[in-house]
């Protein structure tokens, strides 16, 4: 029988990683004008190759080598697989984490398998930004997750039609 600690996702695992240019969607304004908009994953991945997350995907959390964890196919472990807010995920398994506090020394585990992607501290350029709303109302920073634990992509966000639903969807911008 494994250990417990055999058993656990590991939370650093450094790759090379390619630099490369952002992804480019576009979105459709009101009035029909169509507007390219720079996608990317939380601004520590922004050096890290990234593309659009697909429905049905299966996913995996990857430590990029730039100071967090995003998600990634297994298929292409150096590019980062961006997610919209409001995109719903399935983990396989119970959600591992960092320890919180002080004197926490062992993972957290949320009992939870299914979480919406959502987006923190938006009015703070430098910060972590990118994180999960589990079914009770927690929210815990991507960055926080360990390494290699599946997810998948179950629902991508409705197109937004209102200036409002824009506003929601919209990804935090650039600095740099």
């Amino acid at each position: 029988m494994q250990s417990e600690s055999a058993r656990l996702p590991t939370r650093h695992a450094y790759h090379q990683n390619r630099k490369a240019p952002f992804s480019v969607l576009s979105r459709v304004r009101q009035g029909g004008e169509t507007d390219e908009v720079l996608q990317m994953c939380d601004y520590s991945l922004q050096s890290v190759k990234s593309r659009p997350a697909k429905i049905g995907e299966k996913l995996t959390t990857q430590h990029f080598n730039t100071g967090t964890i995003g998600f990634a196919a297994p298929e292409d472990a150096d590019t980062a697989v961006c997610i919209l807010p409001g995109t719903e995920l399935a983990f396989a398994t119970f959600v591992w984490c960092s320890p919180r506090g002080l004197f926490a020394c062992k993972p957290r585990v949320l009992n939870h398998t299914t979480a919406i992607f959502r987006q923190t501290n938006k009015d703070k350029p430098y910060t972590h930004h990118d994180a999960l709303e589990f079914p009770d109302g927690q929210m815990v920073l991507l960055t926080e997750l360990y390494e290699g634990q599946e997810a998948t992509v179950l629902q991508l966000p409705a197109q937004p039609v209102t200036a409002a639903e824009i506003k929601a969807q919209e990804r935090v911008p650039h600095v740099g």
